[in-house]
């Protein structure tokens, strides 16, 4: 979430920037409301204040031996017309901040300008490609014919955008699983296993609530079993629970930075994605990553995301793989991230560079929401 203080004072410059990723923020809006939250708070202490004096007054006069009846009236008054302004107060605030919760990080000013993935750039180019004399399979006729990859058994299973994979296949997985974890060791994470299921305040927390409702797989409670309160989600990708490991903590700032790696299925639907890439094993309902985290300074936040994407990139160059990195413009950046860099690989079945890693900086956007905080020493939370 934006600093709702910095929403206030910079409203229309935050609004300019926010056009650049094609979000229209509602000023106008805003204005009226912040308006009435302001005339509801001085309305409160106004009452508050009277309310207080004629309190004062009831022992006074009744000391003196005065009628007190008016005196208790007129305070019973003001009780109900403070409790009236703050609960106006409130409504005006909620309001307020189910607009500061939908509203997505403003682009860094290094993120490129542009609308969609045809506006991003490309930084660097890693490896060549190679080049074959002969026609190129894709890696579905090539598993399938193996035996190791079987579509049919996962739509009978489940349904589609499910894959059930085989004997050397299903071990190749698992060794590069493996080695990534091994590998982000060594670059000073530390692995973590976090539940795959989430509760609503850690999807808030790191953003994909409330607006991507529609890409989550929620669990159904059955009522006779399941006293809890609470609805549960899987989880889109091991960044909602690992982020959530620092939700409503204040950290030592001398504990800075924190370094996790996790490795663990992720579940989406993939809405509005019908007909693209329904073919092997790209867009997949489910899928295994592993996810690398990093809690920093709030100054060191781009210098974090330049290391965590050279980390990625060592995965690659260690595996041989050529690839591009492409900084993505400010319309295709996520809803969360200010700058995001996404690493594409080279498929000689499709002849392309496709998207295999995506890293972001996030500034404070989802500490806000998570209420992470960090203090140095005896000083002030921030």
């Amino acid at each position: 979430m934006l600093d709702p203080k910095r929403l206030r004072t910079e409203l229309e410059s935050i609004a300019e920037k926010l056009q650049r990723r094609g979000f229209s923020l509602d000023v106008e809006t805003i204005q009226a409301l912040e308006a009435q939250r302001k005339e509801f708070q001085v309305k409160a202490q106004t009452l508050q204040s009277e309310s207080n004096s004629r309190a004062k007054g009831i022992g006074k006069a009744k000391a003196q031996g005065e009628d007190i009846a008016p005196l208790l009236a007129e305070v019973s008054s003001l009780k109900a017309q403070l409790v009236e302004a703050e609960a106006s107060s409130e409504a005006v605030q909620a309001k307020l901040h189910d607009i500061f919760a939908s509203t997505p990080n403003v682009p860094h000013d290094s993120t490129p300008d542009g609308a969609d993935e045809a506006d991003n750039v490309e930084v660097s180019q890693w490896g060549t490609p190679k080049a074959f004399d002969f026609d190129v399979k894709d890696h579905v006729d090539l598993t399938e014919a193996r035996g190791w990859y079987d579509n049919d058994a996962a739509v009978k299973i489940a349904s589609g955008r499910f894959s059930v994979l085989k004997g050397p296949l299903a071990k190749m997985q698992r060794a590069l699983t493996q080695f990534m974890l091994d590998t982000h060791a060594e670059h000073g994470y530390e692995e973590v296993y976090v539940p795959y299921l989430v509760n609503q305040d850690s999807l808030r927390g790191t953003g994909q609530l409330p607006k991507f409702e529609a890409d989550l797989y929620k669990i159904s409670k059955h009522e006779e079993h399941d006293t809890s309160d609470r609805d549960l989600y899987l989880i889109p990708t091991a960044e909602v629970p690992i982020t959530n490991l620092v939700r409503d903590e204040i950290l030592d700032e001398a504990s800075l930075p924190l370094k996790f790696v996790g490795h663990t299925p992720c579940f989406r639907s993939e809405a509005g994605s019908y007909g693209r890439d329904t073919r092997g094993l790209i867009r997949q309902h489910q899928f295994e990553k592993v996810e690398m985290v990093q809690i920093v300074h709030p100054e060191k936040s781009l210098e974090a995301l330049e290391a965590l994407t050279g980390h990625a990139e060592a995965i690659l160059q260690k595996l041989g793989l050529p690839y591009r990195l492409m900084s993505l413009c400010a319309g295709d950046i996520g809803f969360s991230a200010t700058k995001t860099y996404d690493l594409e690989v080279w498929l000689p079945g499709q002849q392309a560079y496709r998207e295999i890693s995506s890293c972001s900086s996030f500034e404070d956007f989802q500490a806000r929401r998570l209420m992470a905080r960090f203090r140095s020493g005896q000083a002030k939370p921030q």
